[in-house]
This record gives C-alpha cells, structure tokens and sequence, in this order.
C-alpha cells in the first residue's frame, strides 16, 4: 500500500494525476507539466513535498557528532540557518545529499530524499553513537508544503506574520501561517526564489488552501512532481539516484565544495575523499545543449564524434521549457568536458549533435 500525504484528498479534488514515488502517492502534474513548469519561472507553484524525510538530532554534542557523519560542516551553521550537505560512504560515494537546517544550538533538523530516509537515520544512528546526541525519525510530525516562483514573497507574505522579504535564503525561522505554527524556510530545489513550509500534518489543508487563496492574485497554480525535475534540470540541480550514487563521489558531481576538511575528529569518508581530490576524477558533471527537438533521457549514451565510442551516459534529460531545446547532464571524461566540446548522443538509435554547456542552464535574475 502506498503512503498518502495530509494533502492526497485535496490533490484528487484538484484533478491531480498520482504517480508512485519512493513508497507514496504523489501528484505528478494537474493541467500539463509544461504549465505547471512556467507557472514556477514567472509567477509561483505549490507542491506537495510531504514524502520527504525528517531527522532530529539534539543535545549538546549534536554539532560534532554531525561534523563526523557528514561531509560538511553543521557545527558552522548559524543558528537560524540551513546549509546543503551530503552523506558520503567510507568509499566517498555519495549515500544522500541533505539539507541541515539548525533550529537551536543544540537542535538540527536534518531533510533526507523520501527513497533515501530509512537509510540516512540508520547510518546517522551508527555514526553519532559515542556523542552525547540522539537522532529520532520525526517524518510523521511534518507536512511540508513548497511555495516557489518570482510570485512567492507576495504570496507567503499575505499569511504570515514575520516579515517573508527580510528572511535571507537559507534561513529558517517559526512563524505562524494562517494562524497555525509552522517551520518557514526560504529554500528550494527550482532554481528560483520560494519557500518550504514546515507544519503539522492535521494544519497541512489549511496552510496549502490559505496560500492558495493569497496566490490567486498572483498565478499561483499547483504543481506535481514532473515539472520539478524539468525545474531541478535546468538550475542544474544533481538529483541522488540520477547524478548522485554511492558510485560518484561530491567532486566528480562538481559540488567539491560541500566537504570540509580538517575537521577535529575528521569524518566517514575523509580519507577517500581527500585521495579523490588529489588525485583528480576521471570523469566529471557537463551539461550537454542541443537544437533539435528530440530530448536525450536517463541512460542514453554519449559518444564521440569522431569515432563513435562510447564515451559517457546521460544521467537526466529534457526538452527545456524554458529554453526550448533539449538539455542533459552527463558524466563524461575529463578530456571532453570543456564547454564547446562536440558530442553525440545516441537516442533510441538515432545520433543527435551536443555540445558540453556550463551548468546550471538556467539562471534566475537577481
């Protein structure tokens, strides 16, 4: 039986369509993924993002026993703040990329991929063991509701009673909206300006039916789970399962700089990280732009011109709403990832012409 959200009624009235995702019902669009995508590049989107996992880690060692389970550095995070990091393998492969938010000196919350969670709490479980923390799965606790777009401060300001324009991006402060206490986070995997919003799961309908109403003004529209990927895509966000596995580690994937060492005490991992870093990486992220209209998917090869081997695989692919031709990530090897490099992309047996890009694709304006 899959899991339904506090909102999985709500959605069905909307007209939604549910795809299954990491053991839930989720919405995957309501009109069209195209609208629901350009909805969240000019005005606003709200999404369901309750599939999320949840962690809290408190007591007073809560920060160092973090700085040993993660590759980052959540000791440094101001309280008040969120920062983006990642849980890495002795290996250094990646096991899950996070989000810590820290709600108290000695209090995190810790924000796990949906298919990702059980896995995150039993490793975090292991490695704090020694630390005067403890770590309990509050996933059942929190609703999470997704507001994003040029449009958002407008909306999620009309509700709440702290001042939305003020809060800096990646800050998380309690308020209350529509009257019921939440978690308002400015954050999000878009690429635009927008907030998550942390609340209970019996207040989840009035929240998202509250902000609703405040964003009829403003082109809000809901959004289901296709159109964040396009989102995701084009702000050349890596998703785990995608560009991040236990295979690849933070630096092939371009994101070397949320590994901090020389840590006190080091961390899980450091030792084969540091190795990768000296040593370089075989293969790296490109994003990889083409004119025609036929997008490369997940699994697709990437050769080389010139003599047709097979050089790299595409990780995520689409046809770009926003830019209007297809756009990809790839791993490809370091020699040909230079932007302006000429690829070809086998797609169901036909050979597309790519050039490597830099990422991220789409970048919003201040």
């Amino acid at each position: 039986m899959l899991k339904k959200t506090p909102l999985h009624d709500l959605h069905t009235k909307l007209g939604a369509s549910f795809t299954a995702f990491a053991g839930w019902s989720m919405p995957l669009r309501y009109t069209s993924e195209s609208a629901e995508h350009h909805a969240v590049r000019t005005t606003a989107g709200i999404f369901d993002l309750t599939h999320m996992g949840e962690l809290e880690l408190s007591g007073h060692e809560a920060g160092r026993a973090l700085d040993y389970a993660l590759a980052g550095q959540p000791s440094k995070i101001p309280v008040g703040r969120a920062r983006y990091s990642m849980l890495v393998h002795e290996t250094g492969g990646v096991l899950d990329d996070l989000v810590v938010h820290r709600l108290a000196e000695a209090r995190y919350l810790i924000v796990a991929n949906a298919g990702n969670a059980l896995v995150v709490l039993s490793q975090l479980r292991d490695r704090i063991d020694g630390y005067a923390a403890t770590i309990r799965d509050a996933s059942g606790q929190w609703a999470l509701i997704a507001v994003q777009g040029p449009t958002s401060p407008a909306i999620v300001g009309e509700v709440a009673d702290i001042d939305v324009v003020s809060l800096k991006y990646e800050a998380i402060d309690p308020a209350r909206l529509a009257g019921r206490e939440v978690l308002l986070a400015r954050t999000g995997s878009t690429g635009e300006d927008g907030f998550e919003i942390y609340c209970r799961p019996t207040d989840a309908v009035a929240v998202w039916q509250a902000l609703s109403a405040a964003g009829i003004g403003h082109g809000l529209l809901p959004c289901g789970l296709a159109c964040r990927d396009t989102l995701r895509l084009e702000a050349g966000m890596p998703l785990y399962g995608k560009e991040l596995t236990a295979r690849t580690t933070p630096f092939e994937a371009g994101l070397g700089r949320v590994v901090a060492f020389g840590k006190p005490g080091g961390f899980v991992g450091e030792a084969a990280l540091a190795a990768r870093r000296d040593q370089g990486s075989s293969h790296v992220l490109v994003g990889l732009a083409s004119t025609g209209r036929r997008a490369p998917r997940t699994g697709c090869g990437v050769l080389a011109p010139d003599t047709e081997e097979r050089i790299g695989e595409v990780t995520s692919g689409a046809l770009s709403p926003t830019l209007g031709h297809p756009v990809a990530m790839a791993y490809l090897p370091t020699g040909r990832s230079a932007p302006g490099t000429e690829v070809l992309v086998d797609i169901r047996g036909s050979q597309e012409l790519a050039r490597v890009v830099e990422l991220p694709f789409y970048r919003r304006r201040a």
